[in-house]
């Protein structure tokens, strides 16, 4: 998109433009033209993999869209971003060009008769792979409309299926029915008047009670909740659907009466739909994931056969991060059946505080069709059910985890036989990255219902990153669920780093993966595992280095040790052509996000891979190497907290430790002056950056994006504190750079989405910490950028965001002395 010259400014007398103190004009800004080549650098088109996995669809990535169409009309209602014009969730990307390609030939296929302005929401295969389906974004001056097209794969033609607009506000608006004869498609109800208008009258006072019986419940800070009444029945108005089945001529049959649908899905034997709406009573403290439900299973005439829950309004949660609702929870098909239900329920009331039978937490149920028996206890577990991956009748693997201790466990059971006791496939912490076995690896079956690949002998495949002490090497593994015996089929290997992306047949040997290395760019290949190695590979994508100017950016993944043993890493990386001993030390960014652990152990473990892309995009720090810096991207900032300890009560030591660390490690290699180091963060980064700035003399600048500085605005926990402030006041208040504003003596540039949807870094946030370091004495600038959330979308704001960074680094870093 071209920016118009009145708006944005060249880099020319980018000195003069520094930031003063004052407020001043507004008009967007262009930060060095190096800067700016990464913004506009080509993105890769993203892929969808074919069911019979042949064949992909290849979806093209447009550039950043312009703050024209951020700033389009946006409602914030019960925590949801709303479009208007075509009710949808906002978006603010979309596929701008849909092909095909085999992947035998690698031939890509044009399609016929698409929109001429096409922009693809959200895409989705039928599970015969006949059709392709597509939501579209059609705009027409002030309107607009989600509408659903159709591909077929043989013709390679596309048409608009649907003659009614989607609804999806909540969901997608569209999913094939298992047999491939058409899809389950939610509707604008026709015949739908206007939105209802605000009167501008109150009909009352805004009332709201605590709990009458006394329950301690948690409440997280959200954005974007209801007001008042007029709120609430416009948000009723943008949620309300109407269920179709509409067949691929797109003939429709309405399902029952439109209602306020949150999810409905077909059963994979096609005869039920399992649907979930919102109720009232609505609340003005929770966003709609606290409202209440009805979950029913229905017929394909909208009749409600089985009542499974009916759900109240949830307005927080027990103390802790174990904590969940008491009822009904994940309510879902079991994908290996026809026709049946699978869910959790608490059995201590969601409290994880709470004694509970036989140290029971969970159990898992299972309520076949006709639903006119009781459920089944599927599994009993000690701790949080984390979900189903299934098999068939005699093999399904069940995970649980218990945040407050890091454990997991994953169970082999037998639906089907549930006299057959369970087996315990593994054990540990789920942060001990070195001995993690890796993720099952799933298919959808002929009903477009994922499953796990089982091979003969009841064998499973495992797809893992293969973390280890010198970088991540990912691999594929088979392993006996009978005899427990591991092989290893493939891992990547130096001097690439190469991924799965998808298996291709059955027993493993036919791998879609990417492959990339320091200077090649990630690129699809084929994998067969039955060719001598030499041949194994053939080249799928051929995209180009995005960035050439950049290619020989140096990266280098480096460990060192904090003071009290626990070892770090980091990625260093060093401008093209850079040598230390001829040009001496230079200017460093630092860029980092604190991470909570349970054990030194798994604190120290290595993160990434030195034979990674290295990528300089604009979102992260490796953008000025372009303008002659060092960056030290994501150093270890671990914050443990072993046994009965919490992580929290030591923060700022380890917080300092871990800082002050890095800085000796790129002093000692001479790649970084001592006195010329910036410090930066997004979001729990930029929350790091304040304390370090408050609490240390390290560095010379700060960069803090969309952060929050005062915990007691977040009273009842953040990140993975599950304290509320009363049991730990005086973490929160030391842990609040906020309340250290008075000791921060080094520059500090706040940047922050004006629009900021994330819970807990309200806008608010960066303005108070501003305002306090302005009315001290301090050095302090803060941007708001409008119309931008909690990550930054539009072409302007990126390049302002540049802009900024940039100038308070030439300001601040690039030419201090010691």
């Amino acid at each position: 998109m071209n920016q118009p010259t009145s708006e944005l400014q060249s880099n020319t007398g980018l000195m003069a433009a520094l930031p003063q103190a004052g407020a001043e004009p507004g008009g967007y800004r262009l930060p060095p033209a190096a800067l700016q080549a990464l913004v506009d650098a080509p993105r890769a088109p993203a892929l969808s993999l074919s069911p019979q996995r042949d064949m992909v669809a290849v979806i093209q990535t447009p550039a950043l869209p312009g703050i024209a169409e951020v700033a389009q009309p946006e409602l914030k209602l019960a925590g949801l971003r709303i479009n208007p014009r075509i009710h949808a969730s906002s978006r603010f990307s979309f596929g701008t060009g849909l092909s095909l390609m085999a992947l035998a030939t690698r031939e890509e296929m044009a399609i016929g008769g698409l929109p001429s302005d096409l922009r693809v929401a959200d895409w989705s295969w039928s599970p015969d792979q006949r059709h392709l389906a597509f939501s579209h974004v059609a705009l027409d001056g002030e309107g607009g409309a989600m509408e659903l097209w159709l591909v077929d794969i043989a013709e390679r033609r596309a048409r608009k299926l649907s003659p009614q607009p989607l609804s999806a506000v909540l969901t997608r608006g569209f999913n094939w029915l298992p047999d491939s004869s058409g899809l389950l498609v939610h509707w604008r109800p026709e015949g739908m008047s206007k939105p209802p208008a605000a009167s501008g009258i109150p009909n009352g006072p805004i009332q709201q009670d605590s709990d009458p019986d006394g329950n301690v419940r948690q409440l997280r800070t959200y954005q974007d909740l209801l007001k008042n009444e007029d709120d609430a029945r416009l948000f009723e108005y943008y949620i309300t659907v109407q269920m179709v089945l509409l067949d691929l001529d797109g003939q429709a049959r309405p399902i029952g009466a439109p209602d306020q649908f949150t999810r409905t899905s077909v059963a994979p034997g096609g005869e039920y739909l399992l649907t979930q709406s919102i109720t009232r009573p609505y609340s003005y403290i929770v966003p709609a994931h606290g409202f209440g439900e009805r979950i029913e299973v229905r017929d394909l005439h909208g009749e409600v056969v089985h009542a499974v829950a009916t759900l109240p309004l949830e307005e927080g949660l027990p103390p802790g991060n174990d904590a969940v609702s008491a009822g009904v929870r994940h309510v879902s098909w079991r994908a290996d059946a026809p026709a049946s239900l699978v869910w959790a329920e608490a059995q201590d009331g969601g409290d994880p505080a709470r004694e509970v039978v036989d140290g029971i937490r969970d159990l898992v149920l299972l309520h076949a069709a006709p639903f006119r028996e009781p459920p089944l206890v599927l599994a009993r577990l000690t701790m949080r059910f984390a979900g189903i991956a299934w098999g068939r009748d005699d093999v399904a693997l069940i995970n649980e985890r218990w945040h407050k201790t890091r454990a997991y466990n994953q169970w082999m059971i037998a639906p089907g036989h549930l006299s057959t006791a369970p087996e315990l496939i593994h054990s540990g912490s789920y942060e001990d990255r070195y001995n993690s076995p890796g993720s099952p690896v799933m298919r959808a079956d002929a009903s477009g219902f994922p499953r796990l690949v089982i091979g003969p002998g009841t064998t499973i495949l495992l797809d893992g990153a293969g973390a280890t002490p010198d970088g991540e090497r990912p691999f594929i593994d088979r392993l006996s669920l009978t005899t427990r015996q591991k092989e290893r089929l493939f891992q990547s290997s130096a001097p690439y780093y190469e991924n799965t992306a998808a298996v291709l047949n059955e027993d493993g040997t036919l791998l879609l993966t990417t492959r990339e290395s320091p200077t090649e760019r990630p690129n699809y290949y084929i994998r067969d595992l039955t060719k001598p190695e030499g041949g194994q590979l053939t080249a799928l994508t051929h995209y180009p280095h995005p960035t050439p100017q950049l290619r020989d950016v140096y990266k280098e993944q480096i460990r060192y040790v904090r003071e009290d043993g626990v070892e770090l890493t980091a990625t260093l990386m060093l401008p093209p052509g850079y040598d230390a001993q001829r040009d001496g030390p230079l200017p460093l960014l630092m860029w980092a996000y604190p991470q909570e652990f349970k054990s030194t152990g798994a604190a120290s473990q290595t993160t990434g891979s030195p034979y990674r892309f290295n990528a300089v995009s604009y979102w992260g720090p490796a953008a000025f190497l372009a303008t002659g810096y060092a960056v030290l991207d994501n150093p270890s900032f671990p914050i443990v907290g072993s046994g009965d300890e919490e992580p929290n009560d030591t923060y700022l030591q380890q917080l300092v430790a871990s800082a002050q660390a890095a800085v000796e490690e790129v002093v000692r290699r001479g790649v970084a002056d001592r006195h010329r180091i910036a410090v930066g963060g997004h979001s729990y980064g930029a929350f790091m950056t304040g304390n370090l700035l408050a609490h240390t003399r390290l560095f010379r600048a700060g960069i803090a994006r969309s952060g929050a500085y005062n915990r007691t605005l977040t009273p009842f926990g953040f990140q993975s504190e599950d304290r509320p402030f009363w049991q730990a006041q005086a973490v929160y208040q030391a842990m609040s750079p906020f309340n250290n504003a008075d000791k921060i003596k080094d520059a500090l540039l706040l940047i922050h989405g004006a629009e900021d949807n994330n819970s807990g870094t309200f806008p608010l946030q960066s303005e108070r910490m501003f305002q306090a370091i302005k009315g001290l004495g301090g050095t302090a600038r803060l941007v708001m950028l409008p119309n931008e959330s909690h990550a930054y979308r539009a072409r302007e704001s990126i390049m302002h965001m540049l802009y900024e960074t940039d100038a308070w680094l030439e300001k601040y870093v690039r030419n201090a002395r010691a």
